[in-house]
């Protein structure tokens, strides 16, 4: 258990910034969820990561041990997109887990870059080395690994000032009328159902842009640029005006599983980013993925 008080500087910051702060190995992220888990006390009680925090306030904060204390490293082909001393960029396939958690011990991207390399960064802890970003299972796409802490931290840092672009392809339900279009809507886990987020006013802000590709009889690519990086954005914001992605076994409804079974045809092809050691800017451009063409070329047909 570690302590701390607040002093008169840091009156009025931000809990999670102000551990952010104090504890500046870990990234905002993980101490998002420690604040959520219960993990971090004020003065004795749970209090939300947006509570302004007051001089002489008692924080206490607890680091669980992780669960898995080794993750073991496995032989899965990566389709590695750059690489060097400090990051890696890794398309990753539909139907992979990006890292260890109950249910998914193996067979996951980490367990994978284990396999690849050893030089990761330590920030995330055992179960989660190098990862910076996510991108959920049946999402496929682009996705930055750090290979040391203070890439990691630079990285971090470019996804909280959204200096790090990212941009997806989506298939969604429904002819959009519109050339293209801003989602404005702040996203919370809901209540009822944790595994879900839906739109709250209590939430986080989240922001999407979108641009529609091309239109079918009853379908429409788009694709959406992401300003901030909330759990689930696209397929939340996409299904809040109307248009969820096809295929998305949480968020399609009734309407889930007409096109596609396999997962939500969602696929992360552009990431933008500054190089943390050199400074440089960088993008990367994929493919849409062979899955995603083929169901593309029947509705063209």
């Amino acid at each position: 258990m570690e302590s701390y008080k607040v002093k008169i500087s840091e009156n009025k910051c931000r809990l999670d910034k102000f551990l952010a702060i104090s504890k500046p190995e870990k990234s905002r992220s993980y101490l998002s969820k420690l604040i959520e888990d219960g993990n971090v006390l004020v003065n004795g009680k749970k209090e939300p990561a947006s509570y302004r925090v007051k001089t002489d306030d008692e924080i206490s904060l607890e680091i669980p041990e992780d669960s898995m204390t080794t993750i073991k490293a496995q032989d899965i082909p990566l389709d590695v997109v750059y690489e060097d001393s400090d990051i890696l960029i890794i398309n990753k396939p539909q139907g992979m887990v990006v890292h260890p958690a109950n249910g998914h011990h193996e067979g996951t991207l980490v367990n994978a870059i284990l396999n690849h390399c050893t030089d990761l960064s330590s920030i995330n802890g055992v179960v989660r080395p190098g990862i910076v970003h996510r991108i959920d299972k049946d999402t496929s796409g682009l996705i930055c690994i750090a290979k040391n802490d203070n890439a990691h931290q630079n990285l971090a840092e470019q996804l909280k000032t959204h200096s790090m672009n990212r941009e997806y392809y989506a298939l969604v339900k429904g002819v959009i009328k519109e050339n293209s279009g801003s989602i404005n809507m702040p996203l919370a886990r809901e209540k009822a159902n944790r595994l879900r987020m839906g739109i709250s006013k209590e939430g986080k802000p989240a922001v999407t842009h979108f641009e529609v590709v091309e239109r079918y009889k009853d379908t429409t690519l788009v694709k959406c640029k992401l300003v901030t990086g909330r759990t689930h954005q696209i397929r939340v914001h996409m299904n809040a005006i109307g248009h969820p992605v096809e295929g998305d076994p949480l968020y399609y409804g009734k309407f889930y599983n007409r096109i596609y079974n396999n997962g939500q045809l969602l696929t992360a092809y552009k990431l933008h980013l500054t190089h943390p050691r050199t400074g440089k800017e960088m993008e990367f451009e994929i493919e849409l993925p062979d899955y995603f063409k083929e169901i593309l070329s029947k509705l063209e047909k």
